[in-house]
Formats: structure tokens, C-alpha cells, sequence
């Protein structure tokens, strides 16, 4: 069984969390049926980006990051104070861990932010929200990240950064890909009704 850790920010967005929920929980009962996702957060209740509370399954503490074989972070907005979790030293320690071990890291928007915050994306390429007059992309550059502003979704070796919400949907699936097969992926897709 391919275990992904779901890491929660306080402010998170609750869409970019919800593709993997459902992609993972699709795999697990249409799929391969080898996966398992499991949300971990730095609070017993955290605060989504649109006003309401999420309980994550577990506590940080309370799980050993090396029982999990990927790492997925939703982003989220900064006036939800999205920047207090996903910077802190505990988020980006782990972030630092799952890349040690080379294990897949799949960030959604800003929380690309805080993989180049990690050190992780140092002289790698990578991508953050992008939109006109946004600041995100410079502030990635600033971390040493070699941003790549045009395209919706990087992937440079183990770890994944995408551009906007928007591209959550392929993030999720290209994460399932990694864990199992173009095969098993092709086939959950088709069971969620993607063509």
C-alpha cells in the first residue's frame, strides 16, 4: 500500500486538498486499490481559505513520515494566513524530508512557495501562481528557484509545482501516476468520468 501524506497550512484551500482526496479515494476503490491518503495538519482544527474548519486526520506528532511514500500540499491564501503554517519550521522540515528520500512532492499554487522557502527547489525548476501583476513567481525566484512563468505545471526530478488552481485536477492525477501506473491512472480517470 502507496501511503500519501496530505499536509495541511491553516488557510488552506479546500479544492486544492479535495483533488487528491478524491483521486486517491476513487484509486482506492475503482483503482489499483493501493493507495492510501492520509490529511495531517499542525492543529487539531485548522481554518480553510473560505471560512470554514477542517479536521485533519491526524497531528504531525503523531505519524512517522517514513511510513509515507509522497508528500501532498494544497496551497492557500495569504489574508487566510496560509504563510504562518507553510513557512514554519515544522512544514518545511518535513517538506526537507521527503525530498532527502527522493520521494514524490506535489505542490498546488503558492504552496510551491514554501517547497522554495524549504531549499528543496534551490537551481530547480519550478512554477507558483501567475497571474498579472502577482508577485508569487517573483518572490519563488527569490528562494534561488529557476521559475518557469509560462507553463501551468513543472516537474523537475521528485517534485511537482504548479501555476494556478486550475491545474490541481492533473497535479493530483500525475501524483497517482507516480505511485502506480499510466495504466491504473487512465482507468480511474475513466471511472470519474474524464475522457
Amino acid at each position: 500500500m502507496k501511503k500519501v501524506l496530505l499536509l495541511l497550512a491553516n488557510g488552506f484551500e479546500s479544492y486544492e486538498a479535495s483533488v487528491f482526496t478524491d483521486v486517491f479515494g476513487w484509486n482506492l476503490y475503482e483503482g489499483d486499490q493501493n493507495t492510501e491518503l492520509v490529511s495531517v495538519g499542525l492543529h487539531p482544527v485548522l481554518s480553510c481559505t473560505w471560512g470554514y474548519s477542517c479536521i485533519p486526520m491526524r497531528q504531525i506528532e503523531e505519524v512517522d513520515l517514513n511510513d509515507f511514500d509522497a508528500l501532498a500540499i494544497p496551497g492557500g491564501f495569504e489574508q487566510a494566513n496560509f504563510y504562518e503554517d507553510a513557512f514554519s519550521e515544522d512544514f518545511l522540515s518535513i517538506i526537507q524530508h521527503f525530498d532527502k528520500a527522493n520521494k514524490p512532492i506535489a505542490a498546488i499554487c503558492v504552496a510551491g512557495l514554501a517547497v522554495a522557502k524549504s531549499g528543496v527547489l534551490t537551481d530547480r525548476f519550478g512554477t507558483t501562481y501567475r497571474f498579472k501583476n502577482n508577485p508569487r513567481q517573483n518572490q519563488m525566484k527569490e528562494y534561488g528557484v529557476l521559475v518557469q512563468s509560462n507553463e501551468r505545471i513543472v516537474e523537475d526530478r521528485n517534485i511537482i509545482t504548479s501555476s494556478s488552481p486550475e491545474t490541481a485536477l492533473d497535479v493530483a492525477f500525475r501524483l497517482l501516476e507516480l505511485l502506480t501506473n499510466e495504466e491504473n491512472t487512465a482507468e480511474v480517470k475513466r471511472r470519474m468520468g474524464f475522457a
